[in-house]
């Protein structure tokens, strides 16, 4: 299926590793021109050589920034004027008990997940609708509606970016911009992986044991019980990013493999 991408520019924020990454590639892949986001020279331009090769497309660049600062994004947006499609999916996540998490996590925890998007929303929004087409996307997660007890805090940003998201889409009426957002479910990601493997140690089991163990125990109402692929979620992303999604606004789109169980 050709997802008419072709020459769309499209930035995917945190796209060095991970969902991001598996975005951008999906993208680059549809011949979309990307551009690759990461806090280091180093990260991205390792990703972006990687894309290139990968999805035969060189239309891919990189650009750095550090999503706590606001100069940098400043920079980035200066660098970058105008895009087609934002995928506003740089996160951060950390167990920790609700007593543990200090005044300055939660402040962490919002400026990256939530003020980030907001920002670069806000620089974005208003040159897609005057050019009369646009996508923003927002990679929330399954945490947003089923709160999380060990990671209270970033359950908190999610559901703050499906606010973020709808206000967004309810601005949109009667234009070709949209504006969604995109639940996964636990993903396979550079970190969740490393987590499990670590785990997978200190307990002595391997990490097939971690895994099934984790859907039994922490994520019992998963159909799949199993953690998705970055791929997984890329395909959705990558179809709601294209114009054949057009009738798909203000909407929240599960990928977690079944594990909300509420019918909407």
């Amino acid at each position: 299926m050709d997802l008419q991408l072709k020459n769309k520019k499209a930035l995917v924020t945190g796209s060095t590793a991970g969902i991001g990454y598996s975005i951008a590639l999906q993208l680059a892949k549809e011949g979309a021109e990307v551009f690759v986001n990461g806090r280091t020279d180093q990260r991205v331009d390792k990703a972006v050589a990687q894309i290139k090769t990968e999805s035969g497309n060189d239309k891919v660049s990189g650009v750095v920034a550090d999503f706590t600062s606001q100069e940098s994004i400043n920079k980035l947006i200066s660098e970058l004027p105008q895009i087609d499609i934002l995928v506003n999916n740089v996160a951060i996540f950390e167990p920790k008990a609700f007593a543990d998490i200090t005044d300055a996590d939660w402040l962490r925890f919002y400026e990256i997940n939530v003020l980030s998007g907001i920002r670069m929303a806000r620089a974005y929004f208003g040159k897609m609708l005057e050019n009369g087409w646009g996508r923003i996307i927002f990679i929330s997660s399954e945490s947003a509606i089923q709160i999380p007890e060990e990671m209270i805090h970033y359950g908190m940003t999610k559901t703050a970016q499906l606010a973020v998201a709808r206000g967004l889409a309810e601005l949109t009426r009667g234009t070709q911009v949209t504006v969604n957002s995109v639940l996964p479910g636990p993903t396979l990601s550079e970190g969740v992986g490393g987590f499990i493997e670590n785990l997978a140690k200190d307990q002595s089991k391997t990490t097939d044991e971690v895994e099934a163990d984790f859907f039994k125990t922490v994520r019992p109402t998963s159909i799949i019980q199993r953690f998705l692929s970055t791929d997984e979620v890329a395909n959705i992303v990558t179809y709601l990013a294209s114009p054949l999604a057009s009738g798909t606004n203000g909407a929240a789109v599960r990928v977690e493999g079944g594990l909300l169980k509420g019918m909407v």
